[in-house]
């Protein structure tokens, strides 16, 4: 997400070397979404770039490789979870958790499976599992069963919250394009761990994406409250105000928990001038 062409030149320097665009995104927030890592293991090298351009306090949720979670649906891929935790490991502590995202067809009927892929990975990483099969929304026992799955590892169950977009037709093209991608779930607001991650999509209009996250404020709130650490990921259908919004949401946190510490100050988009 930190080289969306949107924010290139607008929020972010631009033109910036490919060693220096994460250090920019994170002058503006202190946690990203490592989704490039479900399409392919990533080089060494890049990690390692990552982790320099990141203090060792910024929170990478990393997304296991789709040929794990989705092509061998977590069974008799051992050699491609090596080769990503390998990979991964110049990270250190910025790798706040391994995200496991589900199929939406990985159901409770699997759950034996996801029980044994969690108790075989290492101690030494966070985990959270993101599902999309309704039935771990709408049928209690599936649920309950999960949560025990996952409470058992020690992982979180990560709740993508899309019911602001669904809430209305869609009005941009890109909105439009979300409502055939997204998955249209229940909210759910539980946290399992010390360490809740939420993902929320709001829509392109600004007004109703903040309406929608009213409910996650006070849940953040009361985490905190809770001596939990909550990481929140904020999306619209085409993420243009993304960055500046993850901000405001921040910042209405804080105005309920003043202790909170504020975001650092981003890195200006263009050199300061005289003029």
């Amino acid at each position: 997400m930190w080289t969306h062409k949107p924010w290139q030149g607008r929020l972010l320097p631009h033109p910036l070397p490919q060693d220096e665009r994460l250090r920019a995104y994170a002058s503006w927030c202190n946690a990203v979404e490592g989704n490039t890592t479900f399409y392919a293991t990533p080089a060494r090298g890049a990690v390692e770039s990552w982790a320099r351009q990141t203090a060792p306090d910024f929170r990478l949720v990393v997304k296991l490789p789709r040929q794990i979670t989705h092509g061998h649906r977590l069974t008799g891929a051992g050699e491609e979870l090596r080769a990503f935790l390998e990979a991964i490991e110049p990270l250190g502590p910025r790798a706040h958790a391994l995200w496991v995202q589900l199929p939406g067809s990985f159901g409770p009927a699997d759950l034996g499976v996801l029980a044994a892929f969690l108790r075989g990975l290492p101690a030494a990483h966070r985990y959270a599992v993101e599902v999309r099969h309704r039935a771990f929304f709408e049928d209690a026992r599936a649920g309950s069963l999960l949560e025990r799955v996952l409470s058992g590892a020690g992982a979180e169950w990560v709740p993508f919250d899309t019911t602001t977009l669904f809430r209305s037709p869609p009005t941009s093209d890109a909105e439009r394009d979300a409502w055939t991608k997204k998955p249209r779930l229940p909210l759910r607001t539980r946290a399992l761990t010390d360490r809740p991650i939420v993902r929320y999509l709001g829509r392109d209009d600004t007004a109703r994406t903040v309406e929608g996250w009213r409910h996650w404020v006070g849940t953040v709130a009361e985490w905190l409250r809770e001596g939990r650490s909550p990481t929140v990921f904020v999306h619209t259908p085409d993420n243009a105000e993304a960055l500046v919004l993850a901000r405001r949401f921040h910042d209405e946190v804080r105005a309920v928990l003043p202790e909170v510490e504020p975001l650092p100050e981003p890195v200006p988009a263009e050199p300061p001038t005289l003029f």
